[in-house]
């Protein structure tokens, strides 16, 4: 009966001690995420996906903080401070601005990025091959295709001369595209009309404001207070017969009229190998920022119908996706 018990105990304490052991080789990294709005959803997205193509299970092996700061440069500052101060493992930015925030605001945890305008020319890394510091991650030519852009829908409007944009002039990728699309603009004889704002109030207000005639199109910048509200300024540039052309792929299925850009999702995709790396031990200054430029042109000829435009067929033949 003794022995029975012995052996009993010992049963049980070799069952507790391979639970302890497993508990401790079960890691759970957090992971802080800053995005400016719904439309980088799609980038988070991506993520997961990417992340579970290389065997990482939401809940079991990582967790997701995701803070939404609705293109309010204070809050997503505030909110890396936060992750900063919950010893998150690691912060994702899913935008260029989100980037700009974390950096200012922290000061030791590793930053991997999706970022749309050129992380060396805003000083964000040292170099593409040898970013140096704390960060690095995805990059997507978002900035750098705006004259691309803008030639497009030129071919789609043969008759544009004034095409409208909105932006915040104080935010650094404002600043470089609106920048692009000036000069592309003066390039090809056309007049960028900008618009200054500071709120989604202003932009609303600016758009409501546009009389008959007084532009020919809407054309995107990198903003975050216009990209949040894409859905108004569709709705808006309708109501006007105004042609759009936006920045994000997911604009046009909700009714913009074309874009020209990569997939949010395919970012996220590829940036989880950099998650997975640096949670295992990799030093981000070791990881080379990669450049996604598989840049797609989508276009809705249900939107085109419904503002009297015609599609020239040249410019279909080249589209990568057509909605009807």
């Amino acid at each position: 009966m003794r022995k029975t018990v012995i052996s009993f105990a010992l049963c049980v304490m070799l069952l507790a001690l391979c639970a302890s052991a497993e508990a401790q080789q079960t890691k759970v990294y957090r992971l802080g995420v800053l995005v400016p709005g719904e439309a980088w959803y799609e980038i988070v997205d991506g993520l997961r996906f990417g992340l579970s193509q290389l065997r990482l299970e939401e809940g079991k092996q990582y967790t997701l903080g995701i803070r939404d700061w609705k293109g309010d440069a204070k809050a997503a500052e505030e909110a890396a401070k936060s992750f900063e101060q919950e010893r998150v493992n690691l912060i994702y930015t899913t935008s260029t601005n989100s980037t700009i925030a974390a950096r200012r605001a922290t000061a030791e945890i590793p930053i991997v990025f999706c970022a749309g305008t050129d992380p060396v020319v805003l000083g964000l890394v040292d170099s593409f091959a040898k970013p140096g510091g704390r960060l690095t991650g995805v990059y997507h030519p978002s900035t750098d295709t705006t004259a691309k852009r803008l030639e497009i829908l030129k071919e789609i409007v043969p008759k544009l001369h004034r095409v409208v944009t909105f932006y915040d002039p104080r935010k650094p990728t404002g600043i470089e595209s609106s920048k692009l699309a000036r000069e592309a603009a003066r390039h090809m004889g056309l007049q960028l009309v900008e618009r200054h704002v500071g709120s989604s109030e202003e932009l609303q207000a600016g758009m409501r404001a546009l009389r008959v005639g007084e532009v020919d199109a809407y054309f995107a910048v990198s903003d975050p207070i216009a990209s949040n509200q894409a859905q108004f300024i569709i709705d808006t540039a309708k109501i006007k017969r105004l042609p759009t052309m936006f920045d994000f792929l997911i604009q046009v299925s909700k009714g913009g009229l074309v874009s020209y850009a990569v997939s949010f999702h395919e970012m996220g995709r590829v940036s989880a190998k950099y998650v997975q790396r640096i949670l295992t031990g990799v030093k981000p200054q070791e990881l080379p920022v990669q450049g996604v430029d598989k840049i797609e042109l989508v276009i809705n000829l249900k939107t085109a119908k419904q503002i009297g435009l015609t599609i020239p067929p040249n410019v279909l033949a080249r589209a990568d996706k057509v909605i009807k």
